[in-house]
């Protein structure tokens, strides 16, 4: 398990680049809201610590996982932030849904990155269930909402 051992939010915000400036765009799926929340209050707070004021964090919501990458290309589109946070979360099922849904958002994700006109942050948890999908927002392995600020603030820093 990659989060074994791992606290996904701690950070040392000294070695960080200065944020004050930054726009920071958070695109939040409302499926699975008890995690995805979980998730953006763990991206904000780390946010506002490394000094991206709340007036500087645009939020916007998409109804899953699978159209994380259309709002965050509409998004850099109408809002020119410095980078985007895509914050969903998936857990597996009985059926290949789950499978298809993970490989389209990161696919898209990743194709928004390629693009180059602002940084995209996977922040999607991929879960067998959901005791491994609390764990990781905010439980006994952090919250990947944090990591995936620090990880904004680092890329664009670029």
């Amino acid at each position: 398990m990659a989060t074994a051992g791992k606290d996904l939010s701690a950070f040392d915000a000294t070695k960080l680049p200065d944020a004050s400036g930054m726009r920071i765009g958070l695109v939040v799926s409302q499926w699975n809201t008890e995690i995805t929340e979980a998730l953006y209050q763990g991206a904000r707070d780390t946010l506002i610590a490394c000094g991206v004021a709340e007036d500087r964090q645009i939020r916007w919501e998409v109804p899953g996982t699978f159209e994380l990458a259309y709002g965050c290309r509409r998004m850099i589109e109408r809002e020119m932030p410095d980078a985007v946070i895509a914050i969903g979360s998936v857990i597996r099922g009985e059926t290949a849904h789950f499978d298809f849904v993970c490989s389209a958002a990161a696919q898209g994700i990743k194709d928004l990155n390629l693009r180059g006109n602002a940084p995209v942050i996977f922040c999607v948890l991929t879960d067998d269930n959901m005791d491994q999908a609390k764990a990781r927002s905010g439980g006994k392995h952090g919250n990947k909402g944090t990591e995936a600020a620090v990880a904004a603030i680092q890329m664009a820093a670029l």
